[in-house]
């Protein structure tokens, strides 16, 4: 299946100048969407996961039916303040300024095999942030995926995990 299809692609959102990769029509198509999960699955199975860790939202919407399809756990990583209880956070460099994102302090298990999955890589700073988390926790990542990588923007070259994506663009 060409899932290229299955994705819209909006310019000039957020803001003048971008191309954003919608995946709302890939979610929208039951056939595409199935078949996304299945072949993410397919991809990050020899990894042998015991927690899918998603990304703050729309790594919520793919890591969660992954985590349902291989039976292992999930977990959100979240803006800071949007999660309930103790959490342990990790702030990182934007191109201009900082974020900080967190986890739930009991969400992940010391030396428990993760995957952090995203919609979207693009620059891979949220990434590689998110994979910080889950070693800071104590938590093996052994590998990261994504629908979509936009491989113009070099973002899986500094992270130090294996990426699937299931979709690129070079532009």
């Amino acid at each position: 299946m060409d899932f290229k299809e299955h994705i819209r692609a909006i310019p000039d959102f957020p803001k003048p100048g971008i191309l954003f990769y919608d995946i709302s029509t890939l979610l929208a198509h039951p056939t595409a969407w199935r078949a996304m999960v299945e072949e993410l699955a397919a991809a990050i199975r020899p990894h042998r996961p015991e927690l899918l860790v998603g990304i703050e939202s729309r790594g919520f919407l793919v890591a969660a039916p992954l985590a349902y399809a291989l039976g292992c756990g999930f977990a959100m990583v979240r803006k800071k303040g949007k999660l309930p209880g103790k959490t342990t956070r990790y702030t990182y460099d934007l191109e201009y300024g900082t974020d900080t994102i967190e986890v739930q302090d009991d969400a992940i298990s010391p030396g428990q095999r993760v995957i952090v999955l995203d919609d979207l890589i693009a620059t891979g700073g949220t990434m590689r942030a998110a994979i910080a988390l889950v070693e800071q926790q104590g938590g093996t990542v052994a590998a990261a995926a994504c629908i979509i990588e936009l491989a113009f923007l070099q973002g899986r070259r500094d992270l130090n995990v294996p990426l699937a994506a299931m979709i690129t663009y070079d532009r």
